[in-house]
Formats: structure tokens, C-alpha cells, sequence
């Protein structure tokens, strides 16, 4: 698998997340949860992400990293 297909996937599960937990704006969930919308918007967009922002987002939506990843 290339880079780019795995960071779209990671993007597209971190967009995912946000939707169902019931945010339809980016903004309004980085706004609520303290996160950069700059960055915020680059990660749902595939950009580089920090190991730490990855999990910040995990913990946010009270997952697991085996369950983000799964089925990617």
C-alpha cells in the first residue's frame, strides 16, 4: 500500500469520526475540543499528523488505536 492511499484512509477515518459523533463542521469540533481548525483541517485532508494529535483525537472520541486502525 502507498503513503498517500494510508494518509487518505487515516484522513477519511478521522473525518468519519467527527460526523458520526455528530459534528457536521470541522470548526465547530476543533473550536469545541480546544484543537487548531487550521490543523484540524490539514489532518482531515491528509496532511502529516504528530503521534500525540493522533491520539488526542482517539481520546476525544473514547476509542482505541486498535479500533481506529481497524479494517484500514
Amino acid at each position: 500500500m502507498e503513503k498517500k492511499d494510508t494518509t487518505d484512509k487515516i484522513a477519511a477515518r478521522i473525518k468519519q469520526l467527527r460526523i458520526d459523533a455528530g459534528f457536521t463542521s470541522y470548526e465547530t469540533f476543533a473550536n469545541d475540543y480546544n484543537l487548531s481548525r487550521r490543523n484540524y483541517w490539514r489532518l482531515e485532508n491528509g496532511g502529516d499528523l504528530k503521534l500525540s494529535t493522533l491520539l488526542k483525537i482517539i481520546a476525544i472520541h473514547e476509542t482505541s488505536l486498535e479500533e481506529f486502525f481497524k479494517g484500514l
